[in-house]
């Protein structure tokens, strides 16, 4: 006689089974149907984002132009075909970036004055306070591969004491921890991080963007941006970071949650220092609850002194007279001798040339700060910076102006533009993120020196976009 629960048990399992067996049939048809071209594309992503990672030098410029062109391409097309899957967005994303978790950065060498920094911390050294050369020079190898990380980060960086504010440090210290002899596992160390902090950005940007009310799917037009996963955890920048303590904290302060806001935007600046440029664009935010016409002062000061305070304290373990004495200089330097990628620095420039015939540099490296601070207290002052969607665009327009202004622009600073774009309708800096790539044809000779006439290509396109949407009817498009 049959045991009716086994006859039960026997039936159910059947059905289980033929569940199942159905759901995986409708599953591979929806794939093999609907999805096969997106699954291609896909495939053809990561396979490139591959080649990029481990099989590319910066100076194959022809390569590396039609590799990023075609990346490009597809995260355009993959993004638009699959607005509605956010789950399949998020695995692209992580899957993309994990693609280079082994491979050590080819189109910058800053990771090894990274990897110097912590391991200096680590065996305490202030890294404010020595600069790699002089190791060198009197033969003194304080770390482990100091020869080998002084050669890969170049004599420039070398000879420079860190500019990198504590969070950095801090990070740096965490990425040798598990290996502090090995580059390729500082690297790995280093680039989980970065990862990290992209997929924070990419939870709370998702939901900030939900609050103002605007499709949550726009988030992975930062993402999912090739310049993005390249110049971040391909290279290892860590603007990544910052940028997620700056989503952070605009979220919070959008929940009303300002003192936590002032906490986290000071581990923004301590990631790196560009947040400094929006501190003015406050002022407005903070209003009275009687009389929402009037700035709430005390808020507005407490807002500013928690930011400061905070960052005062990281910083504190570094200081010392010496410590602000070098780190000012290394600042400096950014604006006062270097260029790289600038714009209507150039053109200064060759006025310079004209009239004196030399670089004028050190005048015009003073000039631009004071217009940069100029204009940003313009925008703070007469700009309604207390709705939030003038604040962020205030911000996307204020960093917008210090990088045409800066002497020098490295391709990965734009990643804060494009970032703050995603909370807009402008569209100008996914163009400028797509354009920047020709910006490494100067490592495409020997000299490394740039070809005025690509800057200039690059640039008559950014400008180009950039006044279409700000004084056409281009502004009122959306990244749909």
């Amino acid at each position: 006689m049959v045991n009716s629960k086994d006859l039960f048990y026997n039936i159910a399992k059947k059905d289980a089974i033929s569940t199942a067996n159905a759901g995986r049939i409708m599953l591979n048809t929806f794939f093999l149907k609907t999805n096969k071209l997106t699954l291609l594309l896909i495939l053809a992503s990561f396979c490139l984002y591959g080649v990029f990672a481990y099989d590319l030098a910066r100076t194959d410029h022809t390569n590396l132009i039609s590799i990023y062109i075609v990346l490009f391409g597809l995260f355009l097309k993959i993004v638009n075909n699959n607005k509605d899957n956010f789950t399949l967005l998020v695995g692209i994303a992580i899957i993309s970036r994990l693609v280079f978790l082994l491979a050590i950065p080819n189109l910058s060498q800053d990771f090894y004055r990274f990897i110097w920094d912590g391991r200096m911390i680590l065996q305490g050294f202030n890294p404010y306070l020595h600069t790699p050369a002089n190791f060198i020079a009197l033969g003194e190898y304080p770390i482990s591969q100091a020869q080998q990380l002084v050669v890969g980060m170049q004599e420039l960086n070398a000879s420079h004491y860190s500019n990198y504010p504590p969070i950095n440090q801090l990070l740096f210290i965490v990425a040798n921890l598990f290996s502090s002899s090995n580059i390729l596992g500082s690297v790995i160390g280093l680039r989980l991080i970065i990862i990290a902090a992209d997929i924070g950005t990419l939870y709370f940007g998702a939901k900030l963007l939900k609050r103002l009310g605007l499709k949550p799917h726009k988030i992975f037009w930062y993402i999912l941006n090739p310049f993005i996963i390249i110049e971040l955890t391909g290279n290892l920048h860590f603007e990544g970071v910052m940028l997620f303590f700056l989503i952070l904290s605009l979220y919070l302060l959008h929940k009303n949650k300002w003192q936590w806001a002032a906490v986290v935007f000071a581990l923004s600046i301590s990631t790196k220092l560009v947040p400094l440029l929006f501190l003015p664009l406050f002022v407005k935010w903070f209003r009275l609850k009687e009389d929402h016409t009037k700035i709430d002062f005390k808020k507005l000061i407490s807002f500013y002194l928690i930011i400061g305070t905070a960052t005062l304290l990281l910083f504190a373990p570094f200081f010392s007279m010496t410590f602000i004495n070098n780190y000012s200089k290394t600042v400096g330097l950014w604006f006062g001798n270097f260029e790289f990628n600038a714009s209507l620095y150039y053109l200064a420039r060759e006025v310079g040339y004209l009239i004196t015939g030399y670089n004028q540099i050190a005048i015009i490296g003073k000039i631009l700060p004071v217009i940069i601070f100029t204009s940003i207290w313009c925008l703070a002052l007469f700009r309604k910076n207390q709705v939030f969607s003038t604040l962020v665009k205030s911000m996307l327009i204020a960093f917008t102006i210090y990088l045409l202004l800066s002497t020098t622009v490295h391709p990965w600073y734009i990643a804060s533009i494009l970032l703050l774009s995603v909370f807009t309708n402008y569209k100008y800096a996914i163009v400028w993120s797509f354009i920047a790539i020709i910006s490494y044809l100067a490592y495409a000779n020997a000299d490394n020196t740039e070809n005025l006439w690509i800057i200039g290509a690059e640039y008559l396109v950014v400008y180009a976009i950039i006044i279409f949407e700000l004084f056409t009817k281009g502004r009122r498009l959306e990244i749909k």
